[in-house]
């Protein structure tokens, strides 16, 4: 009797790319196909590849490389790779990587099958991406039973010099409505408490459908559900944060009170080179706005420094534009040129140490802020959402507040999670009394743990079903 084949994933890059790795994994464990985290027993190894920025191009690369020495002197029979860097370097990665058996794009993902069984090696490059799954596409969630993402959005429409997001991910489209929904039901009947929906701009969402203030609607739907702690979104653009989702994250307890929006840069200078338009001074404005609309609001932000042109005038107005708004969480990255994208083309480069100096100096600054907000929480107890035991330190507990998306922000370290002879799990809501603060995590230990919710019975066993999970770490290796 011939044994099942095994495949072996490693999924790189955003959680985008996580939803697609794991809508993957579903195809192949519906064709018969089984899920090993252990590339030494896998006789498939797929690797899904992110290419938004040079070091994410060149880990993908090594990624590759590291996968193909299984396939030279281990069990694996065949080496696939998918994502973002088949869109940009199809051909070429078959050319010169040989035990490469076959390439799948982004927009390809339904065609994994084909590719591992033998019957797909490279399709030519279409002009755009246009694939976009739904709620009855096979799935296998890697994520913690308590949380899961949901891809509402695929592709982009933004014009932004420095991302080439368009080319590899295709133009903005929307899934429909219900089928959001229905994917939102089944993972909630599996077990989820938080659900966090993703998309290069979930603030689009369903313009191309017809619909007004899409993402608001679709949270308030969500909200609705009496399982869910949390549900949260990701990312905003700026001009698209509209007044009426401002007041549906406002009204609704279940919408987490987090906004995570990309503004890139403070100097106006900079932001039209970047063809994102508008300044510091406007953005203080909406966060105002924010702020005033919803109390206690959390709120991330990214930033690119060393942008071809950034003076040091620039650099210094984004510095006192952090300064001044205070930001929760906030990430920063150093431009680095991608062939394809239009500021590759762009005159007075920055050079690699002056970048890095602004980079370290800007996490300074916001480093001082997070530290000063986190001091502020010390004695007050919050609502959080245990995850487990810790992998930094397996002797305490990890928890998020709601202000904290998972695996990009700070964390909550419990120290103590038994409350009257009861121990809190992975997936409980707890209330934690905050005993110690640092620069960008908490310490705090579990004061009552909250009763959870059953299931709803109109969603039943069956729709339970529908969502296959595997916890992470025993299908897939996730490098982010």
């Amino acid at each position: 009797m011939s044994k099942t084949p095994k495949v072996g994933f490693v999924s790189l890059g955003c959680p985008k790319n996580l939803v697609d790795s794991e809508v993957m994994m579903g195809i192949l464990q519906q064709g018969g196909y089984e899920l090993t985290p252990n590339a030494n027993e896998a006789d498939v190894l797929v690797v899904n590849t992110c290419s938004f920025i040079e070091p994410a191009q060149k880990e993908s690369v090594d990624t590759i490389l590291e996968m193909a020495e299984h396939k030279k002197f281990g069990m694996a029979k065949k080496l696939i790779v998918a994502g973002c860097l088949v869109e940009r370097f199809r051909t070429m990665i078959l050319e010169n990587i040989p035990e490469v058996d076959a390439v799948v794009g982004t927009g390809e993902v339904e065609r994994i099958l084909e590719a591992v069984r033998g019957d797909l090696r490279v399709l030519p490059a279409e002009a755009a991406p246009t694939f976009l799954y739904h709620d009855l596409t096979p799935r296998v969630v890697t994520t913690p039973r308590h949380a899961a993402y949901i891809k509402i959005a695929e592709g982009c429409d933004h014009p932004c010099t420095f991302c080439i997001i368009p080319e590899l991910r295709g133009k903005f489209r929307s899934r429909r409505f219900e089928s959001v929904v229905r994917e939102a039901e089944n993972l909630v009947a599996a077990g989820a408490r938080e659900i966090t929906l993703i998309g290069q701009d979930t603030t689009s969402y369903g313009e191309d459908l017809g619909l007004r203030d899409g993402l608001a609607q679709l949270l308030e739907k969500l909200a609705q559900t009496p399982e869910l702690l949390w549900v949260r979104f990701l990312y905003a653009y700026p001009n698209r944060v509209t007044q009426k989702l401002l007041e549906t994250l406002a009204a609704q307890p279940r919408i987490a009170k987090y906004m995570d929006m990309p503004l890139q840069h403070a100097s106006r200078n900079v932001l039209a080179r970047m063809k994102r338009g508008s300044n510091g001074e406007a953005f203080l404005k909406l966060l105002e706005r924010i702020r005033g609309t919803i109390p206690g609001v959390s709120l991330r932000t990214s930033f690119i420094v060393g942008f071809p042109g950034e003076t040091d005038a620039d650099f210094d107005e984004l510095c006192d534009f952090v300064s001044a708004a205070e930001f929760d969480w906030m990430g920063v990255f150093e431009y680095s040129d991608v062939e394809t994208a239009e500021s590759a083309a762009l005159d007075a480069k920055v050079d690699a140490e002056t970048m890095r100096g602004r980079r370290e100096e800007l996490m300074g600054i916001q480093k001082r802020i997070s530290r000063k907000k986190l001091r502020a929480a010390k004695g007050s107890k919050q609502i959080a959402l245990v995850e487990g035991l810790s992998k930094e330190n397996p002797l305490v507990w990890e928890a998020r507040l709601e202000g904290m998306a998972p695996e990009i922000d700070g964390k909550v370290f419990l120290t103590d999670i038994e409350v009257e002879g009861r121990t809190a799990e992975a997936g409980d809501a707890v209330r934690v009394k905050i005993t110690k603060t640092d620069a960008y995590d908490l310490i705090g230990e579990v004061v009552e743990i909250l009763p959870r919710l059953a299931a709803r019975a109109t969603q039943g066993v069956a729709a339970a079903e529908t969502v296959t999970r595997i916890a992470t770490g025993a299908a897939l290796r996730v490098i982010g």
